[in-house]
């Protein structure tokens, strides 16, 4: 089992609370983890990207090589774009459409839609809207990792509890409202698999 997964976005979407929750997972599940560190100018708003490997073997390296992750999770949808050149012929994109526009060129989020559905195995959902139906608009990255998640092969039960680990000093309401929405990204893929 493994499972090789780029983390895409901007600076401040969440991309680390992202990795942590899927590292603490990973551990509790025995697997082997690696994960390169973020690259990306996170103070200024810029893109964001970070390797993450899980097996159940040993990890040589935490760099995934050219056309072989098995999923890019965006949280922004031209950085989902962005790094398709890692992504496996079998690979999935999850990417949310809710655009981070900073720059003077960004384009059309109807090019985006359209690049985006035109990918063999693709999920694009308005995480932003989601999140706020779950509660808490600031957990869209929450969303989207559940939305992700039957496509990174740990449980979601682990999941769950990665967020309770992530979150629990911060109190029982943070940690309900970020359950909420990991269920409620995962309720929106597997809606959509039907």
């Amino acid at each position: 089992m493994k499972t090789d997964i780029i983390l895409a976005g901007v600076g401040g979407q969440g991309i680390l609370s992202i990795a942590a929750v899927i590292g603490h997972a990973a551990v509790s599940k025995n697997l082997y983890l690696k994960q390169s560190e973020v690259h990306g100018m996170s103070q200024r708003g810029g893109d964001v990207q970070s390797h993450l490997r899980i097996s159940d073997k040993q990890i040589a390296s935490d760099l995934i090589p050219l056309g072989s992750a098995d999923l890019i999770l965006s949280v922004e949808p031209m950085e989902a774009l962005r790094y398709l050149p890692y992504l496996s012929g079998q690979g999935t994109v999850v990417t949310n459409l809710t655009p981070f526009n900073n720059i003077n060129d960004y384009p059309s989020i109807d090019d985006l839609n359209k690049r985006i559905k035109q990918l063999p195995h693709s999920i694009a959902l308005d995480a932003d809207a989601i999140a706020k139906q779950a509660g808490n608009a600031r957990a869209s990255n929450i969303v989207m990792l559940g939305a992700a998640s039957p496509y990174i092969h740990i449980s979601f039960e682990s999941l769950e509890d990665g967020i309770r680990q992530l979150f629990g000093k911060k109190g029982t309401e943070v940690v309900e409202v970020n359950l909420q929405a990991l269920r409620a990204g995962r309720a929106y893929t597997e809606a959509y698999q039907k």
